[in-house]
């Protein structure tokens, strides 16, 4: 299997970037909070937490799938034609976000909408152990046409030329974009305060949103560039 250096960069960077999630994070330490407020133990709260975060991975990892077979489905000359769109799509959502970073609250965002945002906080409190499978489920699901716009732009970059290697970057984004939640669950179990973790997550959200502003727009541009042929990763 021969690695494409190039491609691996984009999905590892796209990946690194998506996984600063504010949404999944901070259901992640609502979770947290209620389980060790209800003085659940240490092993609960892994066991659950790693539920959760499993739950994610699945879901983004199968809808992955799902979406590169429908556009390795489609023609060659109407999939060059949707990378282009995605791509300008993509750059559209990376404008928002950078709107976001300086104007938060005026005009469009990309944000899950209000009702599914206070579902996903009434689910929260449901930590059983089918609850927690759910609710990781329905992040992902929620997640993915509000705030998956880089994920959506890989998606389109592999299925141009889909086989083992590109199944292998699609399993690696995926990992790449839990680690964060797998890095907070640990800082808990490890002894970091829950309170520390949500005001850090509420002082950075800003710059997060700009960090992946700027990711969105250079991948998009680079998905434009490659679909009508300016830049070929082999």
């Amino acid at each position: 299997m021969q690695i494409d250096v190039p491609t691996l960069s984009v999905v590892i960077g796209s990946a690194a970037i998506d996984s600063i999630n504010p949404c999944a994070i901070g259901v992640l330490i609502l979770m947290v909070s209620v389980v060790l407020g209800g003085k659940g133990s240490m092993r609960k709260l892994l066991f659950l937490g790693g539920l959760y975060i499993f739950a994610i991975f699945v879901t983004y990892l199968l809808a992955g799938l799902g979406l590169i077979y429908f556009l390795a489905s489609v023609p060659l000359f109407v999939a060059e034609y949707l990378a282009l769109i995605v791509g300008g799509f993509v750059i559209l959502a990376g404008l928002l976000e950078i709107k976001d970073f300086y104007w938060y609250g005026q005009g469009f965002s990309l944000q899950i909408p209000p009702y599914f945002a206070e579902k996903i906080h009434q689910y929260s409190k449901n930590v059983t152990v089918p609850g927690v499978i759910l609710l990781g489920m329905f992040i992902a699901g929620v997640e993915l046409p509000c705030t998956g716009a880089p994920y959506l732009a890989i998606i389109t970059l592999l299925s141009l030329n889909f086989d083992a290697y590109a199944f292998l970057l699609l399993v690696i984004y995926n990992i790449i974009f839990v680690l964060p939640l797998v890095a907070i669950l640990v800082l808990v179990a490890t002894g970091m305060k829950v309170e520390k973790i949500k005001s850090w997550k509420q002082a950075n959200k800003s710059y997060m949103r700009f960090a992946i502003g700027l990711m969105l727009v250079a991948l998009g541009w680079l998905l434009i560039l490659i679909a009508n042929g300016t830049i070929n990763f082999g």
